[in-house]
């Protein structure tokens, strides 16, 4: 009898194990990207015949799990809409996904400003959430697949190799579930809901804290990067989760590569002030090894320029390297884009309180860039030249197109420098007959170069006629 019961327990113990298993990016309330084709995985039986029936649909895909029971369906998706159900089904049973949308889906990722929910951090909060979290209804198609948090409570997920699943799991648009949302993200999601008038799905995977370094993959580091050592991925040390390389990539990219995407968001850098002169290629590095891994073609990467803040010396320069380099990292990046803050930063708290306008700076650029809109501005002037000219020096910008303003008022955020390499406060105009920048200073006759907003905490004070801020710049290269 005792045997008996031993050979009962082992075969419902295996028939349990056999019966399909779907990681937490399959379940109810997920978006998949429309008019693509998406992948379905999961476990099941091995060796089992699987079948995945979405009903959006009249047909059926069928595949064969491995010998370890993991399967992989490509599912054609179809028009925006839903609710919709997906079945999967093997020799033990069947698992139904429900509640599924079809539309734009977006993969949100970086430090503690896009970690910092609509709720705001203890004793940090934000500016105008409350209203919008109180009318949140789950009846408007945003769906967020929050990796971070669980009731608001941080889930904090690394490791040294690649993980295969990622805790979390999808959420309707409730107040409780967008109150624990990425502001970041949200409000972006909101704006490409009400423009697009289609479901979206934001997916949050940050850390507050992180570099750069922990969210590349090993294979970027071993090839462009062997000054940065890799010891800690195979030794028995405790990982530093916040700097130490891959752990992020690791737990917080890696397990969502199957899954189709239409873009990607950022927001980093804040913690990379000390190795700005690299960050650019680091940044370039990490997303040509994720579109290449997503294989989904060259998506659209939008990232957010750190804000203003004091950094321990309002006059310091390691943020404005890092701002700079971000700007280079634009330049790098085909099919980027980068949204302004210089205008929403605070001198005292490193995590700007106005999300919106970082989440709909980003909307323009998605809206513009990824699905043609026009009529609008969606990117910030750029320092493209300079002339010296009877004592000023002359600047001029890009995406400017109906020129800069203020106009007829000095601005501030200026420096001028002459051969001694030495900067003063200058004096800075947009003229009225030519419309550029006229930078100048009676301390500096012969002026060489000009520096705008290049300080941890800048005066930010020149617009396109958008309300787009002129990205901070330098016109020299010198190491001061």
């Amino acid at each position: 009898m005792k045997k008996f019961l031993i050979l009962l327990f082992a075969a419902l113990a295996l028939t349990t194990n056999a019966k399909v298993q779907l990681p937490p990016l399959m379940g109810d309330n997920m978006v998949l990207q429309r008019n693509t084709d998406v992948k379905i995985w999961g476990s099941a039986a091995p060796n089992s015949n699987v079948t995945v029936t979405p009903s959006w649909s009249n047909s059926s895909v069928n595949v064969k799990a491995d010998k370890e029971g993991k399967f992989v369906a490509n599912v054609a998706t179809g028009d925006a809409g839903g609710p919709f159900e997906i079945t999967v089904t093997d020799n033990d049973g069947s698992v139904i996904i429900k509640n599924v949308l079809l539309g734009e889906v977006w993969f949100c990722a970086g430090q503690s400003n896009m970690e910092m929910p609509m709720r705001g951090f203890s004793r940090q909060p934000l500016t105008g959430t409350n209203d919008v979290i109180a009318r949140a209804k789950a009846s408007t198609p945003i769906r967020m697949f929050i990796s971070d948090s669980k009731n608001g409570e941080w889930v904090r997920q690394f490791s040294k190799t690649p993980l295969e699943t990622n805790k979390g799991a999808w959420f309707e648009n409730t107040p409780e579930n967008v109150a624990n949302t990425s502001a970041a993200a949200y409000f972006f999601a909101q704006y490409l809901q009400d423009v697009l008038d289609v479901p979206v799905g934001i997916m949050v995977s940050t850390l507050g804290g992180s570099r750069i370094e922990p969210w590349l993959s090993r294979e970027v580091i071993e090839k462009n990067h062997p000054d940065i050592s890799l010891a800690i991925l195979d030794n028995d040390e405790e990982v530093k989760q916040h700097s130490d390389p891959c752990v992020l990539f690791n737990a917080k990219v890696y397990p969502f590569l199957n899954y189709a995407i239409r873009g990607m968001l950022w927001y980093q850098g804040e913690s990379n002030r000390d190795n700005a002169d690299i960050y650019d290629d680091l940044m370039a590095e990490m997303v040509a090894d994720y579109r290449d891994r997503w294989d989904v073609g060259e998506f659209p990467f939008y990232f957010v320029e750190i804000a203003p803040y004091d950094y321990n010396n309002a006059k310091d320069t390691d943020a404005a390297k890092l701002r700079e380099a971000q700007s280079r990292a634009a330049k790098k990046i085909p099919n980027s884009g980068i949204a302004s803050t210089l205008d929403i930063g605070n001198y005292n708290f490193i995590h700007p309180t106005n999300k919106k306008t970082v989440g709909d700076r980003l909307a323009w650029l998605a809206l513009a860039n990824t699905y043609g809109m026009t009529g609008f501005g969606s990117q910030s002037p750029v320092y493209e030249s300079m002339e010296v000219k009877d004592g000023k020096i002359y600047i001029n910008v890009i995406n400017a197109e109906r020129g800069l303003c203020p106009m007829w008022t000095s601005l501030t955020g200026f420096e001028i420098a002459g051969e001694d390499q030495v900067f003063h406060p200058a004096f800075a105009e947009i003229e009225t007959k030519s419309c550029r920048l006229a930078v100048s200073s009676p301390e500096v006759p012969n002026p060489v170069a000009v520096r705008y907003c290049y300080q941890n905490t800048p005066e930010c004070s020149v617009y396109n006629t958008h309300g787009l801020p002129l990205l901070p710049f330098r016109t020299d290269n010198w190491n001061k």
